[in-house]
């Protein structure tokens, strides 16, 4: 019934940090910060930027506090005690410095920092208001490739009792500020590289497929398709290309914008599933599942043509010819950056993968981007779609 497009500010480049036309990125977040107080959320990997950022922030005026405690699929009781952290210190801006999980885990913290009396994540409703920004606003600054959360309203935390991924979706949870680094990700290694990569490639692709999807958020999608087809084999041979490097970051936030707004299906409802329990890296358990769920979508969806278009595949050819050249095309992509085509290549045992067949198949259909899926699924054919995955066979039914 409606649209909604949004992004946050945006500054990329080499030299944001710098003082450009009218000043540093930070000297404009500070014309909205009156108390000018930086609380910098990061991780042990990602601190080593910190000083580049925090002399940026104090250049500008700010009183800064660094917590470099975030952890990996960003457990719940990680996030609780980041926002004890923000409690203490009263800050009117959060500044999430890392990969998705930081970014993720400082989005979930900012929501407790302003609403201390929230009990659960769980009670987080994405229709509800929420009330953010009355205490801060948030500057995101992604050290990876791939998750594109700085330019979207969702995160994903992790319930480690339950073993069990939860999805946040908020529009007040979307940046105020994304300032993008090319810099900051060179020092990803090939491996990370490559699961990122997949992971914009997963938004992007889904997206564009998605029941939701839409003109705005298809030319942002299309755009980053065919950026990372282009420029992720670069990077993954030569973290140091620069234009490799800074590609894979625009199309990482193009991907984060596309899908922000038209949202992703089955691609990340089987990848939060198998990603956590399986402890498969998030950007390699979604991307791994696209040719399977394009498959399946095929029946009810040529959305997949855009894509065709977008990288030249078939023109002139039938719609199952051009589908075939498609799927054809991102399997020999995957081979290219040595990613395994079955789950079983991916090391899952077998007796371990049937012992949890049910949970699996469970979160998979509870999730919530199953609802943006262009095909409803029961949960007899996710069973069926995670057998066949396992093994590596065509979804033809």
């Amino acid at each position: 019934l409606s649209t909604t497009f949004k992004i946050p500010q945006i500054y990329l480049g080499y030299n944001i940090f710098g003082a450009g036309i009218g000043g540093s990125s930070v000297d404009t977040i500070g014309a909205k910060c009156p108390q000018k107080r930086a609380f910098i959320v990061t991780d042990d990997f990602s601190k080593r930027f910190s000083p580049v950022v925090i002399k940026a922030f104090e250049k500008a005026g700010f009183v800064t506090e660094i917590w470099s405690k975030a952890l990996p699929e960003v457990p719940v009781s990680n996030v609780k005690e980041s926002s004890e952290a923000m409690i203490k210190f009263q800050p009117d801006v959060i500044v999430a410095l890392g990969g998705g999980s930081v970014m993720d885990g400082a989005k979930a913290a900012w929501i407790l920092y302003e609403k201390p009396e929230l009990a659960d994540l769980y009670q987080v409703s994405p229709i509800a208001p929420l009330g953010l920004r009355k205490k801060a606003i948030m500057v995101a600054i992604p050290t990876t490739s791939g998750t594109g959360s700085e330019c979207t309203d969702v995160a994903v935390v992790h319930d480690v009792k339950a073993d069990r991924k939860i999805p946040l979706s908020h529009p007040e949870l979307l940046p105020d500020f994304a300032l993008l680094n090319p810099e900051f990700t060179h020092t990803m290694p090939p491996k990370l590289t490559v699961g990122t990569g997949l992971d914009v490639l997963a938004h992007s692709m889904d997206s564009i497929t998605s029941a939701a999807s839409h003109e705005f958020s298809d030319t942002f999608n299309v755009s980053a398709v065919k950026l990372a087809f282009q420029y992720l084999p670069r990077a993954y041979r030569n973290g140091n290309d620069r234009e490799a490097r800074y590609r894979m970051l625009m199309a990482s936030n193009f991907a984060g914008i596309g899908f922000g707004s038209g949202h992703v299906g089955l691609t990340h409802s089987f990848g939060h599933s198998i990603g956590s329990l399986f402890h498969v890296h998030h950007g390699l358990a979604v991307g791994f599942f696209l040719p399977y769920v394009f498959e399946f979508y095929r029946k009810v969806s040529d959305k997949y043509l855009k894509i065709c278009d977008a990288l030249q595949i078939g023109f002139g050819k039938s719609k199952e010819e051009r589908f075939d050249g498609l799927i054809k095309r991102i399997r020999s992509f995957f081979k290219e950056l040595d990613v395994p085509l079955t789950l079983k290549d991916m090391g899952i045992d077998a007796n371990d993968f049937d012992q949890k067949m049910e949970k699996i198949v469970l979160y998979t259909v509870e999730d919530i981007d199953s609802f943006f899926s262009p095909r409803p699924m029961t949960k007899a054919e996710c069973e069926k779609i995670l057998r066949y995955a396992y093994e590596g066979k065509i979804i033809d039914f």
